[in-house]
């Protein structure tokens, strides 16, 4: 099988994957929790519930990995890999 074909079916898996993860994130998390947050803290639960970034949500909240990993906790946002 051509490399090209091969990058093409594993870009899709990964593509794939991604969407069932975020579908899993969307799911567990507690919206009502999420929205009683600041505004930044918001969008990056948010951010990272649409992305997986924990890295930029981080810096979106302005806070530490341990921190932000408390607040999905809080808000029940499962950390998917």
């Amino acid at each position: 099988m051509p490399k090209a074909i091969e990058d093409k079916k594993l870009l899709e898996k990964i593509r794939r994957e991604e969407e069932e993860f975020r579908e899993i994130r969307r799911k567990y998390a507690d919206w009502s929790f999420i929205e009683k947050q600041p505004p930044r803290i918001k969008a990056a639960l948010k951010y990272y519930i649409e992305t997986g970034d924990i890295r930029r949500a981080c810096k979106i909240a302005g806070v530490s990995v341990s921190i932000f990993r408390k607040l999905l906790r809080e808000a029940n946002i499962p950390v998917v890999v």
